[in-house]
């Protein structure tokens, strides 16, 4: 089992790539994670959004495993605590056999299919952010779930 971080397109924001890079190093002594970019999708005149989306979304589908638990950050998704969310990543970690997608979505979301084979939505705020700075924030929640799971200080109520 590991957490797998899942986007599409790079981050292009060189102080927000350096802030990822940091938390994903911490991450990592706490649990298996990944941080799978997908490609951008060539966009052509007069390609709609919903084909981007259905683009992005067959890319997503193909590397999800059967078994896998698919969390999407969704705007309509549910909000969370930090200590919701660590809760939340440790009874999956405990019961999960296979992988933790946590999946940010394209400038326009996720296609019908991508919101059909998810487990969860998850929201971090009713405001939206870009989907640059939103993979700055789940890197950050991610590596906050563990600290609190392991009873670092790192968060405080």
């Amino acid at each position: 089992m590991k957490i797998v971080l899942m986007m599409t397109g790079k981050t292009r924001t060189s102080w927000l790539n350096e802030g990822i890079e940091v938390y994903m190093k911490r991450l990592r002594h706490y649990v298996p994670v990944e941080m799978m970019v997908l490609p951008d999708v060539k966009t052509t005149k007069g390609m709609t959004e919903d084909k981007q989306k259905e683009l992005e979304g067959e890319a997503m589908l193909q590397r999800f495993g059967s078994g896998d638990h698919v969390i999407l950050l969704d705007e309509r998704g549910e909000e969370l605590t930090s200590r919701q969310l660590a809760a939340r990543l440790d009874r999956l970690m405990a019961t999960q056999p296979h992988n933790i997608f946590m999946v940010i979505g394209g400038p326009y979301g996720f296609s019908q299919a991508v919101y059909d084979r998810s487990d969860r939505k998850l929201s971090f705020s009713r405001m939206t952010f870009s989907h640059e700075m939103i993979r700055l924030l789940l890197v950050e929640q991610v590596y906050r779930a563990m600290t609190i799971l392991k009873g670092e200080p790192y968060h405080h109520d």
